[in-house]
């Protein structure tokens, strides 16, 4: 029987009315492994693929099949308003066949979760914040809600496996099945997937499951691609200059108003008359090209065509601007951050841009992602921006690092399809934490032996020594997050319960103290660090002078005012795996002409490799910039890199007579040594080469606090956590083993020159 035919009638119908003329690729496959096994099935395939109607035409067609007596399926998302979208297309999908369709997040009123409590059935679309705050709340109810549950489908499932959130997600699905005595199938879908048989092991662990990962046949994709480089100022890098660069994708001619920023006035241009999206890599960054933009409308006499769309902004801004942005007969623009990088539907787009490079392939391709729908190809327009470099700047503020990164992001992924693997192997004492005060909070009283069998049997645990997790509880009881009871038993105390009652305990990303802004009846958004009455303030895209600010109650009153002020929301780190710095560089050292590039972006490509053959850059990791001051270019990834700053800092400053080491992470170190170049090597080797623990490389008294609940894990762990789960020493060993054996070649040739 083919795949249609065993689709339920409903199903067919469905197909019917939306006009497909047939299945695809990933339909067939999915619906093979989903109908003929038992096992978990992992679904790798585009954006845009169709992945969300693979697995949940099978999975409903089941569910029609043999109803069951609870909530069937959990649907798991990232973000709310993927569940808000995807709650629409389902309803619509689900209703012929009499299939319930819940959503439950933040924004559901209590009434629509209340007849679900009652009436359990259907299909469950939730976050993995609220499925927490069930799981604690309603914790007798587990099992009459989900003991006949059949599947769980993690949608964006690559999003889940960076930090502590994916870990919690898998927490919260094994507690689930061992509460409630179901044991469901798991279903991952992703479109950007690094190591998908790592990624496809992690997803299947405590299910008692295989994974299987559908072949799907890989077609070919046309990409409408473009990269343009501006400097800040009027001159530009190709002026005068005979450059053979990428043809430009579309002639729009309409100029910018004048004295506008380059780059931004290229968006403004090339913008007008279509939908597009313009991602950038912070809030900050969203608030102001937003602001500039509107301004550069408002000196041409145009009305205003951008959007903003970010997560500081309320609800009702974004919401706004999605449904905006769904209106085929809205053309406007939307800046925004990741926070529409995901499958959310938001209409045919025409192209998007993308300022400056984002720290992941994944990320590009996502975003790129997002158009190329119905029938067109995807199109993405990259516009790096730089401050002009002085004409005696130093080398290292010479190379055009963002232009390089955007160039190695495309190029992995074109002649490798190289995506970021996912990172597992952290000692997640912050998640520990969290895990366990939920677990005892939703539990009641349990002793030490069944808490610790309860929690540390959890997969993102297994690295967890039953010694470390003895030094927690004694912590958490002598701070009072948790009370040893007279019968010997643990319970949350009076601290931890404070923790745990707060609506914010349900998330383990980090998240700032926050003020929400107001402006008379209306919320704007969040705002971290308000100013004084008076200051002035950019969020949504305008500017609002403050006109209170509520400390007890963490609100702003502001009106709205015309100006430009830089907004500030908390930092932004990115995180950059080394394969993308390693490629960075083949980009200056190779002569390959990339077909996207434009004639500003081909110009600034060219001086910059004429630059790094000039210094020595090409053949050397470290360059003298002048006396004893230099320059080292690791091209390892963040952590590594990290570690690379520590390890020259604690193992090595005074064999070389280190002073005023300055990183530009994760591209550069500046120091003054007093030791030549040879030298230089030599005792890195040296040191390198000798036996040491990472933890030597966590500074005196430092506590490294990077996620959200590390301020209450004893100091002890939080440092062990850093050195073994984020600083990678190995990978920071290996290139110091790399530039000793260059060095070693580079001895024994000069030797040879000599003897002849």
């Amino acid at each position: 029987m083919d795949v249609f035919s065993r689709y339920a009638p409903f199903i067919q119908e469905y197909i019917y009315r939306s006009g497909w003329e047939k299945l695809r690729a990933v339909q067939v496959a999915a619906a093979d492994a989903i109908f003929n096994t038992e096992d978990n099935v992992l679904i790798s395939a585009s954006t845009a693929s169709g992945k969300t109607e693979a697995a949940f035409f099978p999975v409903l067609t089941l569910l029609s099949e043999n109803p069951p007596s609870s909530v069937g399926a959990i649907y798991i998302a990232p973000l709310k308003a993927l569940i808000n979208d995807q709650f629409s297309r389902m309803t619509e999908l689900c209703e012929p066949a009499d299939i319930k369709v819940w959503r439950w997040h933040g924004d559901v009123g209590q009434s629509q979760k209340t007849k679900l409590l009652k009436k359990p059935c259907g299909i469950l679309q939730i976050t993995p914040e609220s499925l927490e705050a069930l799981m604690l709340h309603k914790h007798a109810m587990i099992p009459a809600l989900f003991h006949d549950l059949r599947f769980v489908i993690i949608d964006e499932v690559h999003s889940l496996l960076r930090g502590d959130r994916g870990g919690q997600t898998l927490c919260l699905i094994e507690r689930l099945s061992d509460l409630s005595g179901a044991k469901p199938r798991r279903i991952g879908l992703s479109a950007t997937i690094g190591d998908i048989d790592q990624t496809a092991e992690y997803l299947g662990t405590g299910s008692g499951r295989n994974t299987l990962i559908p072949q799907i046949a890989v077609q070919k994709t046309t990409w409408r691609l473009s990269m343009e480089h501006f400097y800040a100022m009027d001159t530009q890098a190709a002026e005068g200059k005979e450059i053979e660069a990428a043809e430009p994708l579309a002639r729009e001619t309409d100029p910018a108003p004048q004295h506008a920023d380059p780059a931004y006035g290229y968006i403004f241009s090339h913008t007008k008359g279509k939908k597009c999206l313009v991602f950038v890599n912070s809030r900050e960054e969203c608030e102001a090209v937003t602001t500039s933009l509107r301004q550069y409308c408002e000196w041409n006499d145009e009305p205003d065509r951008f959007l903003i769309h970010h997560g500081n902004l309320s609800a009702s801004f974004r919401e706004t601007a999605e449904a905006i942005m769904k209106d085929e007969e809205q053309v406007l623009t939307t800046v925004t951050t990741a926070t529409l990088e995901l499958g959310i539907d938001i209409g045919k787009l025409e192209r998007a841009f993308q300022l400056d490079a984002p720290f992941m392939v994944s990320s590009f391709l996502q975003r790129m992602g997002r158009t190329g729908r119905r029938g067109l190809p995807p199109e993405m327009w990259f516009v790096m921006r730089e401050e002009e470099p002085e004409a005696r700047a130093m080398l290292p503020s010479t190379v055009p690092w963002k232009l390089l990164q955007g160039i190695a992001l495309v190029q992995l992924y074109a002649e490798e399809h190289w995506v970021e693997p996912p990172k597992l192997d952290r000692l997640p004492f912050s998640l520990l934490y969290h895990q366990t005060m939920s677990t005892l909070a939703a539990n009641g009283e349990m002793t030490p032996a069944q808490l610790a069998g309860r929690v540390l049997k959890l997969q993102p645990f297994r690295r967890i020594t039953q010694d470390d997790y003895r030094i927690l509880l004694r912590h958490l009881i002598e701070k009072d997050h948790i009370q040893r009871t007279e019968r010997g038993g643990l319970i949350a105390g009076l601290a931890g319960e404070r923790i745990i009652n707060h609506y914010k305990f349900y998330a383990v990303f980090q998240d700032s103290e926050e003020f929400t802004v107001r402006s008379e009846s209306q919320e704007i958004g969040t705002i971290v660090q308000p100013p004084p009455a008076g200051e002035k303030i950019a969020i949504a895209g305008h500017v609002w002078v403050v006109d209170e600010v509520d400390f007890e109650r963490h609100i702003v009153y502001c009106t709205m005012v015309k100006g430009k002020v830089p907004a500030y929301f908390g930092d932004c780190p990115g995180d950059i795996q080394t394969k993308i710095l390693e490629r960075m560089l083949r980009v200056l050292q190779e002569d390959q002409q990339y077909p996207y590039l434009m004639k500003n972006a081909a110009a600034r490509l060219s001086l910059a490799r004429h630059t790094a053959a000039n210094s020595g850059l090409l053949e050397e990791p470290l360059i003298c910039l002048g006396g004893e001051m230099w320059a080292l270019f690791p091209w390892l990834g963040s952590y590594a890199f990290l570690a690379m700053e520590r390890f020259l800092k604690v193992k090595c400053a005074q064999k070389l007579f280190l002073s005023g080491l300055s990183p530009s992470r994760p591209y550069f170190l500046t120091f003054k040594m007093k030791v030549s170049k040879e030298a230089f090597f030599r005792i890195v080797a040296e040191a390198a080469a000798e036996e040491f623990d990472p933890m030597d490389l966590v500074y005196p008294d430092e506590v490294p606090l990077f996620e959200k609940y590390d301020t209450y894990v004893p100091a002890e762990l939080v440092r062990k956590g850093f050195a073994y789960g984020i600083l990678a020493v190995d990978e920071m060993k290996a290139r110091i083993q790399s530039w000793s054996a260059r060095q070693d070649t580079i001895e024994m040739k000069s030797c040879k020159e000599r003897c002849i």
